[in-house]
């Protein structure tokens, strides 16, 4: 059943009577929701473009909502942000999200912003694992939906199949009736044109149609400017001249600078209702990509405070006189785990600026105020933290960002967080799609079968691809991205979000060959690495430093290798032809960051500075690795 009538459900946060001021019926709060890769970021560029945010004259870069170094050179979002435009005198406060299932925190702490979403999808590949994601999110929270069908001018659009699909996921996720009642329509974001229903917009049109439907479908906030103060913080921020930020939404009252306020903490064993006074210093909202002073932020809309230190995301900013809490914003939990270290190999100290544990686990602490997604817990060992978040690349974000930073660390193998449901154990259930060229789907299957994957379903893609969809547990896929680019040679896309628990499906195979370790520090030569290339893949260059313990490559066969990297060739009298060619060496692998952390064992480390990654042994001596080995009884 198709609708164009949207029916305007309760909002997420409806504690109060309706009633509604001037000020809140000229607003509206909407999310940007859709799979990676679908034209968030672009739609938003375009819609602050469109409504004359940006001046004639001002240089605009494309994606400026991506203005985090990672983002840019990703090509993804990662942390949810806002804008507002001013559209026949309606302001738009826009949310952009992440598209990744591993920023899945970032997109449920949007949404408590919101009354809406805009919820696009691509006009060729059809909604994907996260576009599922964020739609059950949203229609958890009763909140309405514009659906974009984006990009319909690709050769090989099929908008009206992707419509399908989309009314179909409706149906799967639907609470009730009005759910499935949305209006369409199409849009090539990237040239700023939209129009209502299915089709190509004419090359004369903008993206007025959308804009109207923003004022028309999306309902105004409905809370109570005259009630006492709440509101919710969401997101933290950080000025060099503020100190902390706090970012969320006025529930009901009104928020006035230099007020006192009350914070009502997360409550703890001890203090079952914390609660703060303090008095705000500065408060400012959002215009355009800029944030400006204001005097008093009223309910409905976004806001940014400072002067609050002790702040936190979920804690309600409350009335001094009749502190109410609001319900605190949940996430859900992590379910990949890995220590970070202290760097306690022999070059430590040459590359970073932060190397102490003290360092460590204030840069850790500082996450986790603004990111609600991770956790960390202490370990037996001082100088090592445990690390939890949503998956590698959210945890690779991270670590890529403190090595920029300047720190030197060393982090261990991902391993998941399994729970008992039942009396039974339970490990993490992951559901991914691939769009591979037809050729290379059997070695898709043969690839996840030792992983314990299965296939759900087959479908022709695009002319000359397929879209194979698989469910396999978190485990088996750690790694799996890095083999399915070399066994396609990079022409798959692969995409994956959390689909629940499943029993505890025994051991799985990691790598096949064992550690290439080096037996001495000193200098890497061509001739010692002519020798090693017959026995496997290297992982070093000649004139590379390496140390007693790192490891310089993979073994053909499935044992560890101790080798000299170093070795040089012995000088003598004798000088013939043969004896005077120069090595030939293969190309060494190169790893990455996400790849050597796929790569280790659970009794390696990736060693992480500025400059370098480097795997290594986490007991660096031969010595201390048989002890390790004989007191685990391995």
């Amino acid at each position: 059943r198709r609708g164009r009538d949207l029916k305007q459900p309760t909002p997420a946060f409806s504690h109060h009577p309706q009633q509604m001021t001037q000020q809140s019926n000229n607003l509206r709060n909407i999310a940007l929701v859709a799979h990676v890769d679908h034209g968030k970021t672009t739609l938003v560029d375009a819609l602050l473009r469109s409504t004359g945010t940006f001046a004639a004259h001002s240089a605009v870069v494309d994606r400026v909502m991506d203005n985090d170094d990672q983002e840019r050179e990703r090509g993804i979002t990662i942390l949810a942000k806002a804008a507002q435009i001013e559209w026949k005198g309606t302001k738009i406060n826009l949310v952009d999200t992440p598209g990744h299932a591993d920023f899945g925190g970032e997109v449920e702490r949007a949404l408590a912003l919101v009354d809406g979403i805009l919820l696009l999808v691509d006009a060729a590949e059809g909604p994907l694992p996260q576009t599922r994601y964020v739609l059950s999110k949203a229609l958890q929270l009763d909140l309405p939906v514009i659906l974009v069908i984006n990009k319909v001018d690709r050769q090989d659009e099929r908008k009206e199949e992707v419509l399908l699909e989309v009314e179909q996921l409706f149906l799967d996720l639907a609470h009730a009736d009005h759910h499935l009642s949305f209006p369409v329509y199409s849009a090539v974001a990237r040239e700023s044109r939209a129009m209502k229903g299915l089709g190509m917009p004419p090359m004369d049109t903008d993206l007025s149609p959308l804009l109207d439907a923003i004022v028309e479908h999306i309902p105004a906030p409905t809370n109570d400017p005259n009630a006492p103060l709440q509101a919710m913080v969401t997101n933290l921020d950080a000025s060099d001249y503020l100190g902390r930020l706090a970012i969320g939404r006025v529930i009901s009252g009104v928020l006035r600078k230099g007020d006192n306020v009350a914070v009502c903490q997360k409550p703890t064993d001890t203090n079952p209702a914390p609660i703060l006074k303090r008095k705000l210093s500065s408060l400012f909202q959002f215009s355009g990509i800029e944030r400006t002073d204001a005097t008093e932020v009223v309910a409905g809309d976004l806001f940014i405070l400072s002067g609050i230190e002790e702040v936190e995301v979920g804690d309600t900013i409350a009335s001094v006189d009749n502190p109410m809490v609001l319900p605190r914003l949940e996430v859900d939990q992590p379910v990949l785990r890995m220590s970070f270290g202290v760097n306690t190999s022999p070059y430590a100290g040459r590359d970073g600026k932060y190397l102490t544990s003290r360092h460590l686990r204030d840069r850790l602490n500082k996450e986790i105020l603004g990111n609600v997604s991770i956790k960390i817990a202490n370990t037996e060992v001082a100088e090592v933290m445990e690390v939890a978040g949503r998956g590698e690349l959210q945890l690779a974000v991270l670590i890529e960002n403190m090595r920029r930073e300047g720190f030197e660390l060393q982090v261990s193998r991902p391993e998941v967080i399994t729970k008992e449901i039942d009396g039974k154990r339970q490990e993490p259930l992951e559901a991914g799609t691939c769009d591979v060229p037809d050729e290379y789907v059997g070695a898709i299957t043969q690839a996840l079968a030792p992983r314990k994957g299965r296939i759900t379903d087959l479908r022709p893609g695009d002319p000359g691809r397929t879209i194979v969809s698989f469910e396999a547990p978190s485990r088996g896929l750690i790694g799996f991205r890095s083999l399915l680019l070399t066994v396609t040679r990079g022409t798959a896309l692969l995409h994956q979000s959390l689909a629940g628990w499943m029993p505890w499906c025994g051991e799985l195979p990691h790598r096949l060959g064992g550690a290439m370790i080096a037996d001495r520090m000193g200098t890497t030569t061509g001739y010692a690495l002519d020798n090693l290339q017959l026995r496997g893949t290297l992982f070093v260059s000649p004139g590379d430093d390496t140390y007693e313990g790192m490891v310089v490559g993979e073994n053909a066969r499935e044992d560890e290798m101790v080798v000299n990297a170093v070795r040089a060739k012995e000088k003598t009298n004798i000088r013939t032809h043969s004896h005077d060619d120069g090595p030939k060496l293969a190309t060494p692998v190169t790893h990455t960051l996400e790849t050597a952390i796929e790569w280790i064992g659970d009794d390696e480390l990736v060693e992480v500075t500025p400059r370098f990654i480097r795997i290594r042994k986490r007991y660096l001596t031969l010595e201390d690795r048989r002890k390790y080995t004989k007191k685990s009884g391995n």
